[in-house]
This record gives C-alpha cells, structure tokens and sequence, in this order.
C-alpha cells in the first residue's frame, strides 16, 4: 500500500493485478485499485475533481481527469474517510500510476491539491 499526507489528508492506494481479466498476448493488462481517503485536517472537505497519470513502460502516457471519483464529489467532514474501488487497463506489463485530487474547504471555499502516492503497475509474469 502506497501513502501520502498533504495538508492534513491522507491518499493510500492499495492495488492488485487482474489476471482473469486481462488478455497479456493481445497487450491488455488490468489492474485494480483501492483508494482511501482520510480527513486529518480538522475541517470539513469536499472532493471536486481528480487528475491520474497512467504511464505504461514503452512511455505512452495517459492523463485521466475529471469530476469527483466514481461519478460523485464527496463531502468529506473533518476525522472522516472516503473509499472508492476503480481499475485500469495498460498495454504494458509495467507501468505507474499517480496524481492529485482537487479538494475545496468547506469553511472558506479554499481549493488546494493532494498527491495522490505513485504506485507501480507490475504484472506478476514479470517477476517470474
């Protein structure tokens, strides 16, 4: 698991490799993730968008943004925490994934960035 604290929120990542799903001979690897967010700032939040970069070995690069996480912005109240599963296809064996959310202070409409950790993408043939 991947961790990272940025003004009082803390990003872990837990992946794993799909390998029922994902087709290595056609160049489909697939992975899922897991992403927990803990409010340790003291105040109440809201999660407005996200930004991923996917980057695959042979360095095809792949930026992901949008609003909220799965569809939704959610209110996250100070001591409180978010979790949200996902996953992504890579025509590589190996690869990284990382980036930020855009979160807003529900006392000041203050927005500010969090580093979301950068996790490898390590399909188990490899290490074979």
């Amino acid at each position: 698991m991947q961790d990272a604290v940025t003004q009082g929120v803390r990003i872990s990542v837990a992946h794993n490799f799909q390998g029922p799903i994902s087709a290595p001979l056609q160049g489909e690897f697939v992975f899922a993730y897991r992403v927990r967010i803990e409010n340790l700032s003291g105040q109440d939040l809201r999660l407005l968008s996200r930004h991923w970069t996917v980057m695959e070995s042979t360095g095809r690069t792949q930026a992901i943004n949008g609003e909220g996480v799965r569809g939704i912005q959610p209110d996250i109240p100070a001591g409180d925490t978010h979790e949200y599963a996902s996953w992504c296809r890579v025509r590589t064996e190996l690869g990284k994934m990382g980036g930020y959310y855009l979160m807003e202070r529900a006392s000041d409409g203050e927005q500010f960035r969090v580093r979301i950790p950068d996790f490898h993408l390590i399909a188990p043939m490899v290490l074979n």
